[in-house]
Formats: structure tokens, C-alpha cells, sequence
């Protein structure tokens, strides 16, 4: 699908995540504050499984309410929080610094609880029929956006103005950016009410179907959560001896294997799509085998570009399965209990992450290769049936 022929709602909605994209550079910051300011990566992970135990319950609420409310609000509600969250984060210095972490931490996981909104709003927004066309862009423009941005200031922060004093300006910097994103979406983007929410006529939940999606949704939570950024990043940071100009570089090269693997995905056929998302899944598996070994810079570089490559490969059809499965009039409701799953299944994960990377640094990348080779073979075994599941259920 060409640029040109994407609806010019869904045109706005992929300009906004490509605006907001170098924003994101704070999620790759925040552990590595913490840990250059005294704290260790068992800290931080357990810094960060404390302040989840607090969303579980609240994801679903939101996403429930959201089934009445304007999903436009909610969007515009994340930002305002993730603004307030950055600016708390660029005051915490000196004694109240822990508990303005804190706050900031809590304040941004309240923006984290309303997410699942961003899936509701592009199951409604997206052409349903072109899931897989539209998500190849969804992709493709916010990692364009990393690849030009993230070098840069990568490059300001880890040689040119380094260390904790010059991550809380960036952090301020980011979240009065905020600002501007707002009021993006407020002129830009179209409300969706519960009138924009019609489930297509003949659609029939599959609760078999669903339960499958479950189960591989919990395999893919563990997989990627236990070995989260702060991982990635002290490594880096603290055993190769690097700066955050070397992690963005990671970045970047994981951006543009996405790129790739999304022009890769447009010429995947539909019914081909659990096969993809397979192999995506294998992908990944070798990435993490590598990183168990803990290899120099220049082959995490090589290994993420492969690991990379792979998710975009078979990121449209996953996305596009999960749509396919859901009735728009619940959109909310239902991507608010997926999340909510997966905050369950990854309640601790931050702390074993965190203990295992104590023990040696590349340890979690271990425990996620057991389960994304668990993912690429039950993917795998689902191929070979050759169930359509791109298409509708009949009514």
C-alpha cells in the first residue's frame, strides 16, 4: 500500500506516534539514571515491580470506562501524564530526589494503564481489510523517526553533555514537549465515541480462537519481558563499557532492520501470516542466544539487526490476528484485559530480570530464549494447518 492511499484519519494518527517517537529515548534513559545515580540493576527492576503491582487492576477499569468515552480524550490524557512524569523525573535531585522518582514513576504508570486505548483507537481508525498494509506504515514512519533523532542525541548525552545533571534536562525537555502533542492530537485527530464502534455484521467471537491468542500472548509477555531495556543497557553502559551514544546506536540499527522488515512483510500473503510471525519468533530466538554469550558491541549491533528484523517481519499479522478477534463496540474493554494479562504474567518480571543480570549481566537474554523458541514452534505447528484466520468467522 502507497502512502497516498492511506485514509487521511489514519494518515494523522501514524504522524503523531512518528512526533512522539524520539520521545521514547526516556524509557532507555530512566533505568540508566537510576543506576549512574547509585542504584543497582536488582534495584531498579525491583523499583520498577513495585510501581506495576499498582496498574494491574486499574488497566481494565479504564479500558472498560472507555468503552462509552472518547478514545481521543484518553490519548490526550497520556500525554498530559507522561508530560507531568518526565518533568517530576528532571526535578528529582538532591534528598527529595527518591520520592519525586517515585511519583514520576507513578504518574507515568497511570499513563501506561490507558495504552491499551492506542490498539482500540487503530482497530477503529485502520480499514479493517488492510490491518496488515497500515501496520507495515504504523511501523515504518516512527522508526524513521528514531533512526534520524535517537544518534543525535545519543550522541549530545553520552559524549558532549554526559551524565544524571543533562538526562533531567532532557527528561524536562521531553515533557513540555508534551504540550505541543496535545494539542496535536486535538486538532488533528478524530473523536471516536461509541457511534464510531459498529462491529462489521456477521462477526462472531471465537472463544477457542481467543484462548489460543492467549496462550501465545503469555509465552511472547515472558519472552520479552524478562529481559527488558535496563538489561540491554547495563550491559552496555556497565560492561562494555559504552556511553548512552552506544545504546542509541542499538537503537538505530534495530530501527532500520524494522524499516527493512517492513517492506519484507508487504510482500508476505495474508494466509502466509502465522508462518511469518514463526519465523519472527526464531528471530528473536537467535538474537536472544547471542546475547546470552555476551558478545562485543559490533555483534549486539549484527544480532539486533536480525532480532529486529524479524519482529517487523511478523508484527502487521500479529496485530492484525488480535483485531480480527475482537468486537470494535468493546475494542477498549478488551486490549484494557489483554493488557491487564500481561501485567499479571509480568508482575515480577523487572525483579527477576533484575536478579538475574545480577547474577551475570546477559543471564535474562538465557531465560527469554527458552520462550521465543516455545512461540516460533507452537507458531510453527499452527501453520501447518492452514487456518484461515484472516477472514471472517461466518455469522
Amino acid at each position: 500500500m502507497r502512502w497516498s492511499e492511506i485514509p487521511g484519519d489514519a494518515k494523522a494518527y501514524i504522524l503523531y506516534h512518528t512526533l512522539i517517537s524520539p520521545g521514547l529515548i526516556v524509557w532507555i534513559l530512566f533505568p540508566l539514571y537510576l543506576m549512574e545515580t547509585g542504584y543497582s540493576v536488582l534495584e531498579v527492576g525491583a523499583f520498577f515491580t513495585a510501581v506495576n503491582i499498582l496498574a494491574i487492576p486499574l488497566t481494565y477499569l479504564f479500558g472498560r470506562l472507555f468503552n462509552r468515552w472518547d478514545l481521543k480524550k484518553g490519548l490526550i490524557t497520556i500525554d498530559v501524564l507522561d508530560g507531568i512524569a518526565y518533568v517530576l523525573y528532571g526535578l528529582a535531585k538532591g534528598a527529595v530526589a527518591p520520592v519525586l522518582l517515585f511519583a514520576g514513576r507513578t504518574v507515568e504508570k497511570l499513563s501506561t494503564m490507558l495504552y491499551p486505548l492506542y490498539r482500540a483507537y487503530e482497530q477503529i481508525i485502520y480499514p479493517e481489510g488492510k490491518y496488515e498494509e497500515i501496520f507495515a506504515w504504523h511501523l515504518r514512519l516512527p522508526e524513521i523517526s528514531r533512526v534520524l533523532t535517537f544518534p543525535i542525541m545519543g550522541y549530545i548525552l553520552g559524549y558532549v553533555y554526559p551524565g544524571p545533571e543533562s538526562y533531567r534536562w532532557a527528561f524536562v525537555i521531553f515533557g513540555l514537549f508534551s504540550a505541543f502533542t496535545v494539542a496535536y492530537i486535538w486538532r488533528f485527530l478524530p473523536s471516536i465515541g461509541r457511534a464510531e464502534r459498529v462491529t462489521p455484521e456477521g462477526f462472531t467471537f471465537r472463544a477457542g480462537e481467543f484462548k489460543v491468542f492467549l496462550a501465545f500472548e503469555a509465552i511472547l509477555t515472558l519472552a520479552w519481558m524478562l529481559a527488558p531495556d535496563m538489561v540491554l543497557t547495563n550491559y552496555i553502559v556497565f560492561v562494555l563499557h559504552k556511553t548512552i551514544f552506544e545504546v542509541t546506536l542499538v537503537i538505530v540499527v534495530s530501527s532500520l532492520a524494522s524499516i527493512i522488515g517492513t517492506y519484507a512483510s508487504e510482500r508476505v500473503p495474508k494466509e502466509k501470516g502465522f508462518r511469518a510471525i514463526s519465523l519472527s519468533m526464531f528471530f528473536n530466538a537467535f538474537y536472544a542466544l547471542v546475547m546470552a554469550l555476551a558478545p562485543p558491541l559490533w555483534l549486539v549491533l549484527v544480532v539486533c539487526l536480525i532480532g529486529d528484523l524479524g519482529s517487523s517481519l511478523g508484527f502487521p499479522f500479529y496485530r492484525s490476528w488480535m483485531f480480527r478477534l475482537i468486537p470494535k463496540e468493546k475494542a477498549s474493554e478488551f486490549h484494557a484485559a489483554i493488557s491487564s494479562y500481561r501485567r499479571v504474567l509480568g508482575m515480577f518480571t523487572p525483579l527477576v530480570a533484575g536478579a538475574l543480570a545480577g547474577v551475570h549481566a546477559t543471564l535474562p537474554y538465557a531465560a527469554s530464549l527458552v520462550f521465543f523458541v516455545l512461540a516460533g514452534s507452537m507458531f510453527a505447528v499452527l501453520s501447518r494447518k492452514e487456518r484461515n484466520f484472516w477472514s471472517p468467522a461466518p455469522p
